[in-house]
């Protein structure tokens, strides 16, 4: 098992008052599961700042004149005509229009830069290696010299100012070299938004200098965050993970993912599928959330009932306790007719009501009321 740039240096910095790290794997790394108290830390990524390692992130670099035509053609967004300094989300289909791997590409003005988990690192060196055969393409995996650190959360930019880092206004998946006055005296950093709900920033970094990264953002206050409360934020934000709400057998539009999609870029591997399920209108099934009432015993795979027909499966669940009142929230597919929010559906033995995503942003309102009263 791989571990993380920072999992290799990681000890608990003089005076911070979470707990020793607890370890685990998470999407192809070993890195922090914890620091002690996961609520807490989900907390902090909804109402102040986390800090968390990206080290489970994997980035290859793509140079030569044909890398632009050659992944514009691989991917299902467009990467011909990307400004330098943005990014985009895509998808790798097959000929039959079902999902490979997932990743973000961003144009660094020599090269493209792709970004994705480790977990699917060698897969996609892998379609490289295959289909890259007189293109004049370049590969090189930066996975051992470049890491990031994530920081999210309302207070994000606060954060990243008092540690000396100018984060200025940037859209989603915006790269910048900020100017930097930063207390860990890091060489150079590259400052990624994020494109997830809420505000997000990633840090790409040198490996050696995720340590000193790291404890300057706590020392600026932000709090260590493991990936227990980042995988929780992932589900009540409605975000699939690949290898586990995403998979081979799923088809680009029933992820809901339309972001990952351009439909007037032209042509690419599984293009044609994509474009006939867009000219038919829809597919049988959606990505969609699910609330149960109270603590139910709900596990990924776990059939969605309707009137003791099946019409879906769970593929993600956590709970989430807001006001005093615990919910279990849910992520999965559910047949269309049946997945308008506001449905009342059967999950197991377990009454639940479809829901829009993101799941928690009607529940994590009150959450946050509660927590600045």
């Amino acid at each position: 098992m791989k571990l993380t740039a920072l999992r290799k240096e990681l000890q608990v910095p003089a005076g911070n008052a979470a707990g020793a790290p607890v370890y685990a794997e998470y999407r192809g790394a070993e890195t922090a599961a914890n620091f002690g108290d996961a609520e807490q830390e989900f907390r902090a990524l909804r109402s102040g700042c986390g800090v968390f390692d990206l080290g489970f992130r994997a980035k290859i670099s793509l140079t030569g004149n044909d890398r632009v035509r050659w992944l514009n053609g691989m991917v299902s967004n467009k990467i011909k005509d990307l400004p330098a300094g943005q990014g985009v989300y895509a998808f790798v289909l097959n000929p039959q229009g079902h999902i490979l791997a997932d990743l973000y590409a961003y144009n660094r003005g020599e090269s493209l830069v792709i970004d994705t988990d480790q977990s699917q690192l060698e897969k996609i060196l892998g379609i490289c290696k295959r289909y890259i055969i007189m293109d004049k393409v370049e590969v090189k995996d930066l996975s051992e010299e470049l890491t990031a650190i994530g920081i999210a959360g309302p207070k994000s930019r606060e954060v990243l100012r008092a540690a000396g880092v100018d984060a200025p206004e940037m859209p989603p998946l915006e790269v910048v070299t900020p100017r930097c006055d930063c207390a860990c005296d890091c060489l150079e950093c590259t400052l990624v938004r994020g494109d997830a709900p809420g505000e997000s920033y990633e840090l790409w970094i040198s490996s050696g200098e995720a340590k000193k990264v790291w404890d300057a953002l706590v020392a600026a206050g932000a709090n260590p965050t493991g990936s227990e409360a980042l995988e929780k934020n992932r589900i009540v934000s409605g975000i699939p993970l690949y290898g586990v709400d995403i998979r081979e057998r799923e088809l680009a539009q029933e992820t809901g993912q339309m972001r990952a999609l351009n439909f007037q870029k032209g042509c690419y591997i599984g293009q044609e599928i994509v474009e006939r399920i867009r000219s038919r209108g829809s597919v049988h099934r959606k990505f969609s959330g699910f609330v149960c009432e109270g603590a139910a015993p709900i596990v990924a795979g776990e059939k969605i009932f309707v009137a003791e027909k099946e019409v879906g499966e769970i593929t993600s669940v956590t709970s989430l306790r807001e006001a005093g009142v615990e919910r279990t929230v849910a992520l999965g597919y559910v047949r269309r007719e049946a997945g308008t929010p506001g449905s009342e559906v059967m999950i197991g033995t377990h009454r639940a009501t479809v829901a829009d995503i993101p799941v928690g942003a009607n529940l994590l309102q009150i959450e946050h009321a509660v927590v600045h009263q």
